[in-house]
């Protein structure tokens, strides 16, 4: 996966060489990788280490003769079938290579998949980088669908500022024999011009319109406002931004 992320123009250029799996207790899975000739050591086995034991040498081959001379002949022999058995061992690796690749692919697309099938929601036609973002939590849905603390703090980290929130009634008569819950929040966003105030809440607006129709109950009111909250005592510039209402 490592190799395939950082070195995709390499994906059927590497020689691959396996070291074995007993130095994966010393080192990384990949210990050594030359981007320049394209050989990479990997502390995996190789085909060479399914060979039955005795193959190479036996038991008594070591313990006769010059030990020296059989101790050189063996790593000669263990060489040569390293290199008989490259051939298969980059075969194999190749084939995990190009394997891993289109996992990747297809766990890429997994979201829009999920998305665009189970919520009818096409995330590659979405153009407002808020709702995109946000709308990586619609699998969540039924998890944070009335958490109105969670939907504070994805607000905070979209909108990148602080962000109040309080929960009320809500009625459109001067009682409150008949209500609805509300909520509100407050983007504390200070230092807007009347222009910046007017791009922001545009921006804002698609991410409003997304939240009130998949994170918010369809009993409950929601306002999500832009407010500036700070303590300067000068006249309003801007209506509903820099002013507020002591109680």
């Amino acid at each position: 996966m490592l190799l395939n992320y950082l070195y995709p123009e390499m994906e059927e250029k590497w020689l691959a060489r396996c070291e074995g799996s007993f130095y994966r207790n010393y080192s990384n899975d990949i210990m050594e990788a030359d981007i320049e000739s394209g050989e990479v050591f990997l502390a995996r086995d190789s085909f060479l280490n399914l060979l039955p034991q005795g193959l190479i040498t036996t038991d008594e081959e070591l313990k006769q003769g010059d030990f020296a001379n059989n101790y050189e002949e063996l790593q000669r022999r263990k060489q040569l079938l390293h290199e008989t058995f490259l051939p298969f061992d980059n075969y194999f690796f190749q084939k995990r290579l190009l394997m891993e690749h289109q996992t990747s692919e297809i766990l890429k697309d997994k979201l829009s998949y999920l998305l665009k099938e189970y919520f009818d929601f096409d995330i590659e036609q979405e153009s407002n980088p808020l709702v995109r973002e946000a709308a990586i939590l619609l699998p969540y849905v039924s998890t944070w669908r009335g958490d109105f603390s969670q939907i504070r703090n994805m607000l905070s980290v979209l909108m990148k500022c602080e962000v109040l929130m309080s929960v009320g009634r809500y009625s459109h008569l001067d009682t409150t024999v008949c209500w609805l819950p509300k909520v509100r929040y407050d983007l504390l966003i200070p230092n807007l011009s009347a222009e910046e105030f007017k791009q922001r809440d545009a921006e804002l607006q698609p991410l409003r319109d997304f939240i009130t129709e998949w994170l918010i109950p369809f009993d409950v009111t929601c306002e999500i406002l832009i407010k500036e909250h700070s303590t300067r005592q000068e006249p309003s510039a801007v209506l509903d931004y820099n002013m507020e209402i002591k109680e």
